[in-house]
């Protein structure tokens, strides 16, 4: 079956950049609140959100990298390559949002709450995703700020696909 199409380009732009609102009603200018996005996809998501809230609010919002390879519950049961944390400010009582490109079975954002532990007790935290695949969860975790809710079942993937690694930005549905 043919992949379907469900975001691409202006789509794509105008979903950010509502997202982006939604961060602002919440965390106003930012000043106690960071971005920190999971690797290795969800990276890219946290920094196009970065840059579009930098754009609005004409200040610097701290971005980082996290890596939850080390965290993650199937570790020893998968060839898993850990990938690089960058994150080079404090989250200690502060307001995260922790981006994740697809939410689906809820295992990686568990790993990524873990993880960021080790970098301070911040004072919130929320989720946001790009794609929501609601009917999927292994574990009781539910995103505040979502740019497409879909219905999929277990044999398809959602595929993100972003300009800085394959040279489009588009999500697809895919039947495996």
């Amino acid at each position: 079956m043919k992949p379907k199409v469900l975001l691409e380009n202006k789509q794509l732009e105008v979903t950010l950049t509502r997202l982006c609102y939604q961060l602002i009603e919440v965390h106003n200018d930012f000043s106690n609140s960071v971005i920190i996005g999971l690797q290795p996809r969800g990276i890219y998501l946290a920094h196009r959100i970065q840059k579009l809230l930098e754009g609005i609010l004409k200040k610097k919002i701290h971005c980082g990298d996290l890596d939850t390879t080390f965290y993650r519950d199937d570790f020893r049961k998968k060839e898993l390559k850990p990938n690089k944390t960058n994150i080079d400010f404090i989250i200690e009582d502060k307001n995260v949002i922790l981006v994740d490109d697809v939410l689906f079975t809820g295992r990686t954002i568990r790993a990524g709450l873990d993880a960021m532990l080790a970098y301070g007790r911040p004072n919130d935290v929320e989720l946001l995703v790009l794609v929501d695949r609601r009917f999927s969860r292994n574990v009781p975790i539910q995103a505040k700020y979502i740019g497409l809710v879909i219905d999929s079942i277990e044999t398809q993937n959602v595929k993100v696909e972003w300009e800085e690694t394959d040279k489009k930005d588009r999500v697809t549905l895919i039947d495996k």
